[in-house]
């Protein structure tokens, strides 16, 4: 696969023609009309076997080898250059397909009020065999210790057939939110507690669950240790019915990091516990704040690297989103919330009002800015090829066990793309 930027002047066909195949492939892989105009700045992902790379300023044949897993002899012999003589800035150099990373893949799947939309099933559906795990959001804890589920509609048939673990996501929310009070309930009485195992085991049994996923957001700070030994009560509890034990944890930087949403989660007693955590790697820019990249890799580097020590690798997903936010600007704290778009959103968004694509490289983002019909004037923040490519190149630098979605129903067709392109997808042994 190759990711192309596309220029002023280009088109469907004149991409096609450099890469030797049809527009029709191109438009199909990334589920665009080819009949529509291409966006300046808009990503495709090139479906063919093996990458391109162009030569940059200070590159060397070892530097691009080393980038991709290789050795420079392979490099120059696959491309009939000569080993010793520099490289001319603008070569374009094949990367051949190389051995394949397998890591884990989880998603969830939220479903809005009490059904299943036929959007959310059919990318249930479409999704499932690229999916180590399917994390149907969420399972509310009641203050007596009981489990109200959500809307299931055909997600266990869907992950039967495509060998896919569901797991059972129990939350704190109350009311349209995450409930300090009812966290506290739950993570400090025991009666409470026992009711809540006994509900999990049973309706886990009952369902076919494969993993008990505890997402406590905005817990008080002063229960860090309660919610510590609830999880080791919890681990041997699960463990006796041959069930996984993972968790959601805040994106922290330091043990010591303040917040509501932080101080209970303990990274280092997750990492001893529990199977493997998702860390909530986005929403730096999100619906009520100012402008800005959802998930920037500077952030979310930080966090890896904190996490990394306090646990292994091998425990950590990482939390990607799949969505991005359109902002109507000014920003007010405490205006309009920014509307959340899928990727193919942003880019028809682009394309009907015709904006440039922009990207920040920093934060290794795109990003567009629009006037609407009422003269409002936006901002428009979201993941592309790009973006996604960077946080998979981040998984395998520093081989953390895989990637938690949230969440699915929002159409990024380039992701799935280059996941596979990425990585092999780990399927579990169904008992």
């Amino acid at each position: 696969m190759e990711i192309y930027v596309v220029q002023q002047g280009d088109s469907l066909y004149s991409i096609a023609n450099q890469y030797g195949i049809t527009y029709n492939t191109i438009a199909s892989a990334n589920e665009i009309n080819p009949e529509n105009s291409l966006v300046v700045g808009q990503t495709l992902v090139i479906p063919i076997y093996g990458d391109f790379y162009t030569v940059q300023a200070g590159d060397s044949l070892y530097s691009i080898s080393q980038r991709f897993g290789l050795t420079a002899s392979e490099l120059a012999n696959v491309n009939q250059i000569n080993m010793y003589q520099p490289l001319s800035i603008g070569t374009r150099l094949y990367i051949p397909e190389r051995a394949k990373p397998t890591i884990e893949v989880n998603a969830y799947a939220e479903p809005t009020g009490d059904s299943v939309s036929d959007t959310l099933e059919n990318a249930v559906r479409k999704h499932a065999n690229q999916l180590t795990y399917l994390a149907p959001f969420s399972y509310r804890v009641t203050r007596e210790g009981n489990l109200t589920p959500p809307p299931l509609n055909q997600f266990a048939s869907i992950t039967n057939q495509a060998n896919t673990v569901r797991m059972l996501v129990v939350t704190n929310l109350e009311e349209g939110g995450f409930s300090q009070e009812l966290g506290r309930i739950i993570v400090t009485n025991e009666d409470v507690q026992n009711r809540l195992l006994d509900e999990i085991v049973r309706v886990a049994n009952q369902q076919g669950y494969g993993d008990v996923h505890f997402d406590f957001e905005f817990l008080p700070a002063d229960t860090r240790q309660n919610y510590n030994a609830f999880l080791r009560k919890a681990k041997q509890r699960l463990q006796e019915n041959n069930l996984m034990l993972s968790t959601a944890l805040a994106p922290k930087t330091s043990a010591e990091q303040e917040g509501q949403w932080y101080e209970a989660h303990d990274y280092q007693a997750h990492g001893d516990i529990v199977d493997f955590v998702v860390l909530m790697t986005y929403e730096w820019g999100y619906s009520g704040g100012p402008p800005r990249a959802v998930s920037p890799i500077g952030p979310v580097t930080d966090v890896v690297n904190y996490a990394l020590t306090e646990m292994p690798a091998s425990k950590i997903l990482l939390g990607q989103n799949l969505y991005g936010y359109d902002w109507t600007l000014p920003y007010e704290p405490g205006g309009d919330i920014a509307e959340a778009v899928s990727p193919q959103r942003a880019v028809q968004l682009a394309r009907e009002y015709n904006q440039t694509i922009e990207f920040d490289e920093e934060a290794q983002a795109p990003f567009f800015f629009y006037t609407d019909a009422e003269g409002n004037r936006h901002e428009v923040w979201f993941e592309d090829a790009r973006s996604i490519q960077a946080k998979f190149d981040l998984i395998k630098e520093k081989n953390l066990r895989g990637i938690s979605y949230w969440k699915l129903g929002l159409a990024f067709p380039q992701n799935w793309l280059l996941l596979d392109d990425n990585f092999t997808i780990e399927k579990k042994e169904m008992e």
